[in-house]
């Protein structure tokens, strides 16, 4: 487990940049929630329940990107191509603004900045005990694994979508969970490091 010292250190980090963030951005976010809702039938966001810090479930918030019911018709990992993803929620998730609701989580201290992906109960189950030490921190909104794997979709959509899943489980998810335990060990100037090459990859760059 994170020292105490780097547990801190990384709530203070979280708390000096998610809540300026979500003041600096409402005006974007009002735009983007009234966007969803004018061009897709449904709620401008959509939560969904994940497993936090020591397997405490919580509600994970994301600007709604697929039609209403969707996560009830299908997998739940999404490939490149997906037809349920609505064309403004395809920029969305291109660009990650579907991600920015995920600050509100932050400053609840649910999530952190940086830190694992948190996942949904039913893949968190195929964890092994080794695996499960990435529940010893709060999940992020970023981590190594997610800009190591930035072309996820595009590989996924190589899958027939009834094997989307299988493969996820078995050939991607062990990938990103060993990147993250790796992660675990580093100190704070690597979690800078990460937001970093996150905000490089969000603006076209090399991350």
């Amino acid at each position: 487990m994170p020292s105490v010292r780097r547990q801190i250190a990384r709530r203070a980090l979280d708390l000096a940049l998610a809540i300026p963030a979500l003041v600096l951005l409402a005006p974007l976010l009002a735009a983007l929630a009234a966007l969803v809702r004018a061009t897709s039938p449904g709620p401008a966001f959509y939560s969904q329940e994940r497993v936090g810090r020591f397997g405490i479930p919580f509600k994970l918030f994301k600007f709604r990107s697929m039609r209403v019911g969707s996560d009830r018709a299908g997998a739940l990992v999404t490939g490149g191509g997906d037809p349920r993803v609505t064309p403004l929620g395809r920029w969305l998730r291109r660009t990650k603004l579907d991600e920015l609701p995920q600050l509100w989580n932050v400053a609840r201290g649910e999530m952190s900045l940086v830190g694992p992906r948190p996942e949904v109960p039913r893949y968190v189950a195929h964890y092994t005990p080794a695996q499960r030490r990435v529940l010893e921190v709060r999940p992020g909104v970023t981590d190594p694994a997610t800009l190591a794997f930035r072309d996820e979709e595009t590989r996924l959509a190589r899958v027939p979508l009834s094997e989307r899943e299988t493969f996820y489980l078995k050939e991607i998810l062990p990938q990103k969970l060993e990147i993250n335990l790796a992660h675990l060990e580093q100190g704070i100037a690597a979690d800078i490091g990460v937001l970093w090459r996150t905000l490089r990859a969000l603006v076209g760059r090399s991350p």
